[in-house]
């Protein structure tokens, strides 16, 4: 807080001050640009004070004001009394500063007239607003807005039906982003050229036509999470919309990690998002070529066999090797001896010359484990680290966009230098920010960890953002790549909340999930006149907002099941739903009921209902219809919530005891018994039904004959004040 004293006193606060003499409210406004080295002079009675950011005051009440403008020194501490330097611009400033502000309105909505009338209401007003705001800096931004609709409402009249009209929904298609063309990769900022550049670039061209190659590397030690799906959606959409092709490469070179399961997890999720990959390859298919450079690179002065340990090279500053300028031979000796087992692990490392962005060190090119690989067996005891295999791998594979995460800026330079260093085609690799989740988290190690204390049941428990857990909850793959598509593709790391997936989840499975009813916590209703001597079968439309998309039947019979909270004894104000005298309909059944009698247990809960019924179109219009069954399914439905309470699990300043002290005991609520209409028998694991006025919800694989399985997908998206 500070105070100053003027014509006026104010105590600035962030965001508004208060006048304490004159009580004037007094708004303190930030520009969206602050120019450099700018701010506001303030005299203090003693000394001289500065704030560390600069405030326009705008007195609210069309006494504009002006500033000075100056340059000093933040100030920290307890209230400080300070004269402010304003000057009240003349009467006639004044009236000049109230009303000229619709001339700059004017002017903007001339500028975009043509794309005024051409898109009418549809137009950004936003754009209006921003250019209006930088001509009227000292206006208040309520006044600017009302007077740019005014003007736009002059210009275009009343809103019609066509400007009432919903935008048909376009879908996104990822990244036709700027890039150089094919075989110019020379002209990218950073990229190394060298004498045997052009020739190389030209035998590239040769190789692949000019098409556009990218490639999605996993490792095979994992499941696929949501910030994978915006990798392949990005790698295999790129591909896709530049007319080129994307490679599936799985980067094994850690043998210790690495299970089948992985590999065929993967491409099942690759295929489930609905890409088909050009080659499915893996990085130890290259194992040969990649020991053979490795030799050449020692034999050119750029790579030398080191007995630093692991820890010795760790962080950013390690000493430097007692061995780097070892002779040429020795170290081809030594590297044929790791290769032949005779160092132990940890014992010798293959490293490269060079020094990265981030001021590491000559980086590890081949290490020592003694751990058979799944596909070449014993064949080897060394392995090629990241660092090495990634970029060659991309050459041999003459991939023209190495898509990768803005982590890896700091390996663009060794990417660049060691195909430079042996004389390869040289790919470009592209940067972009990672895709990250509130309320989860998706390190490999945390969810192990989750799975071994049981709080989770698996990787693809439901309440997990891995690949396989969204399939099993039930998010529809084209919802994955909408979000992805919508997020879009930035430097910036993007973090997103939760309810903006499931969003993209209700606006798929709105055109795709067929219609069912379902009662989670069923309430028994006897018809006490039914209509007819036996059960009646009534239509139920699959999609009731477009019926030439088929019915199912559901049987109705004298004995249904409501939920409980479909019925209160008591009626409070803005209650529409069943009560003693007041009736509701039952949805697609044609009939309304009103309650007769009330049955209760021994401790007074209400454990069945007698009610009369009424053909809809004969009785009075009800204020509102439930759903219900007849003759249903028990099955039992699981209720997932969020499995972690805050929004930064992993961060220590909001959960300080770790990630696992904050669970939600209530992620998973198991409804054992509900009632689930007979229609849903015939559905297999992963189909997906909106069970009205529930939610979504999927079939879960653990369903068996006579006992089906149902996980809540995400609830409806419903009026909050609906009663």
């Amino acid at each position: 807080t500070l105070t100053v004293e003027a014509s006026n006193i104010f105590t600035v606060q962030k965001g508004r001050s208060e006048s304490n003499t004159r009580r004037e409210r007094v708004e303190v406004q930030l520009p969206a640009k602050i120019p450099p080295r700018t701010a506001l002079s303030i005299q203090v009675l003693r000394k001289e004070v500065t704030l560390s950011v600069p405030v326009l005051l705008t007195i609210t009440q069309n006494e504009a004001v002006r500033t000075e403008m100056g340059e000093y020194r933040s100030v920290s501490g307890a209230n400080i009394s300070a004269r402010y330097s304003l000057k009240p611009l003349p009467a006639a400033g004044r009236e000049q500063a109230v009303t000229d502000g619709a001339e700059p309105v004017e002017a903007v909505i001339g500028e975009h007239r043509a794309e005024l009338l051409a898109e009418r209401y549809r137009f950004n007003v936003g754009l209006l607003m921003g250019e209006a705001r930088s001509r009227l800096r000292w206006a208040d931004g309520k006044s600017i807005k009302n007077e740019v609709d005014l003007q736009v409402l002059h210009l275009l009249g009343p809103k019609t039906e066509a400007d009432l009209e919903k935008k048909p929904k376009v879908r996104r298609r990822l990244g036709t982003g700027r890039s150089l063309p094919i075989g110019e990769n020379y002209k990218t900022e950073g990229y190394v050229v060298t004498p045997n550049t052009m020739a190389l670039l030209k035998h590239h061209l040769t190789i692949t036509g000019g098409q556009v190659r990218t490639r999605f590397p996993p490792e095979p030690n994992g499941i696929l999470h949501i910030g994978h799906a915006k990798a392949i959606n990005f790698n295999f959409g790129y591909a896709k919309a530049n007319g080129g092709v994307c490679f599936l490469r799985y980067d094994d070179t850690n043998p210790e990690k690495e299970e089948e399961k992985y590999f065929t997890a993967i491409r099942e999720m690759v295929e489930w998002l609905g890409y088909q990959p050009y080659a499915v390859t893996h990085a130890s298919d290259y194992f040969d070529q990649l020991y053979t450079w490795a030799l050449e690179l020692i034999r050119r002065g750029q790579a030398y066999v080191c007995h630093q340990k692991v820890e010795e090279i760790k962080g950013h500053n390690p000493p430097p090797s007692p061995w780097r300028d070892r002779p040429v031979e020795e170290s081809l000796l030594l590297f044929e001896d790791m290769r032949k087992g005779k160092f132990g692990e940890g014992e010798a490392t293959l490293r490269m010359k060079l020094v990265m962005e981030d001021g590491k060190m000559d980086p590890v090119a081949y290490r020592v484990k003694f751990t058979p690989h799944h596909r070449s067996g014993d064949k080897w005891c060394i392995y090629p680290t990241y660092d090495y295999t990634h970029c060659l791998c991309d050459s041999i594979e003459h991939i023209t966009h190495s898509l990768c995460t803005k982590e890896f800026q700091a390996r663009r330079s060794s990417y660049f230098w060691l195909c430079n260093a042996l004389d390869v085609y040289c790919p470009v690799q592209w940067e972009y920010g990672r895709l990250n989740l509130l309320y989860t988290v998706v390190s490999k190690r945390k969810i192990i960890r989750l799975v071994e204390t049981g709080a989770v049941r698996d990787w693809d428990d439901p309440r997990l953002f891995t690949l396989t857990a969204l399939r099993r909850r039930g998010f529809p793959p084209e919802a994955i790549n909408n979000f992805c598509a919508r997020v879009g593709v930035t430097v910036a790391q993007a973090t997103m909340e939760p309810h903006l997936l499931e969003a993209c989840v209700r606006e798929v499975l709105n055109e795709q999930a067929p219609r069912a009813m379902a009662v989670l916590e069923p309430l028994k209703v006897t018809i006490t006149n039914f209509p007819a001597p036996k059960a009646l079968e009534v239509l139920v439309p699959n999609f009731p907002a477009d019926e030439s998309r088929g019915f199912h039947k559901v049987p109705f019979q004298p004995t249904v099941y409501i939920e409980e909270t479909d019925f209160r004894e008591e009626v409070d104000k803005g209650y529409k739903r069943l009560a003693p005298g007041q009736p509701v309909g039952l949805r697609h059944a044609g009939y309304v009921i009103a309650v007769q009698n009330i049955i209760k247990d021994a401790s007074g809960r209400v454990i069945e209902l007698e009610v009369t019924c009424t053909k809809s179109d004969v009785a009075e219009k009800p204020k509102a219809f439930i759903h219900w069954v007849s003759e249903p399914l028990v099955c039992e439905v699981r209720l997932y919530e969020r499995l972690f309470l805050h929004k930064n699990p992993e961060d220590p300043s909001e959960v300080p005891g770790g990630f696992l002290s904050d669970l939600n005991p209530d992620s998973l609520r198991v409804v054992r018994s509900a009632l689930v209409d007979s229609s849903v028998l015939s559905a297999r694991p992963f189909d997906k039904f909106q069970f009205e006025r529930l939610g979504y919800f999927s079939v879960d694989p653990d369903s068996e004959e006579g006992k089906m399985v149902f996980n809540r997908t995400v609830t409806l998206k419903e009026d909050p004040g609906k009663a």
